[in-house]
């Protein structure tokens, strides 16, 4: 019993250790991050911190890994409850504004730092997204229901829209994550369908694609290792 709860003592303060970096990181960016003042808010010694990760470098590939894995169990969960190409992608670009008030410091940190993470667990886990997202745009491109394109540029022309919003969305701002989402759906899908005549309802924030999305980013959904 002694060592279960020393158990979860160390799991409880790595958790905190890494949830308060990456607080920092979102307000402060990675450069102004410090160690020292991570563990005098946790009330821990620098050499706790160290224990536990190792390098701020560290703490920062466990932020991306940690990250990562969670939104591609979201993806796939959102994929598996959709049926056609069509809806999946469109809900996958919901997901990518909600993500703006879901799990937020996590996303900002990461999408403010990805230029300076590299190599680890994290990259092939955002390789294995980036996989995904793309697979759908294929299946879209192959049964006719989206135009003839290049999918990696268009994939990669969805992520850099969506990865800076950071920057400009507030959470407490005029419009919804939901109604961004709508938008970027609407300007994505309107582009790539043959035919649009479904498209206000894969854009509707209230419809049935956002509702799925939804029940998947408030699930603990588990996935299998790619």
């Amino acid at each position: 019993m002694v060592a279960e709860q020393a158990a979860r003592r160390r799991a409880d303060s790595r958790d905190d250790i890494l949830a308060t970096f990456t607080r920092h990181v979102a307000e402060h960016g990675y450069n102004e991050t410090n160690l020292a003042a991570i563990a005098a808010e946790l009330g821990l010694s620098k050499g706790t911190i160290v224990h536990h990760y190792g390098t701020k470098d560290r703490l920062l590939a466990a932020l991306h890994e940690s990250y990562m894995r969670k939104r591609l169990d979201e993806a796939r969960c959102i994929v598996e409850r959709l049926r056609t190409p069509a809806e999946q992608l469109a809900g996958l670009l919901f997901s990518f504004v909600l993500y703006q008030v879901h799990d937020r410091d996590a996303t900002v940190a990461f999408q403010r730092e990805i230029a300076r993470i590299a190599g680890g667990e994290g990259v092939r886990l955002r390789d294995a997204y980036l996989e995904l997202v793309r697979d759908v745009l294929r299946r879209g491109t192959d049964s006719g229901a989206f135009r003839d394109g290049d999918v990696p540029v268009r994939s990669l022309l969805m992520f850099g829209a969506s990865q800076w919003a950071w920057t400009w969305f507030r959470p407490d701002g005029p419009l919804a994550a939901e109604e961004v989402g709508g938008t970027l759906v609407d300007m994505v899908l309107g582009g790539l369908l043959v035919h649009r005549s479904g498209l206000a309802e894969l854009a509707d924030p209230r419809g049935r694609v956002m509702l799925s999305v939804r029940e998947c980013l408030e699930l603990d959904v588990p996935g299998p290792t790619p």
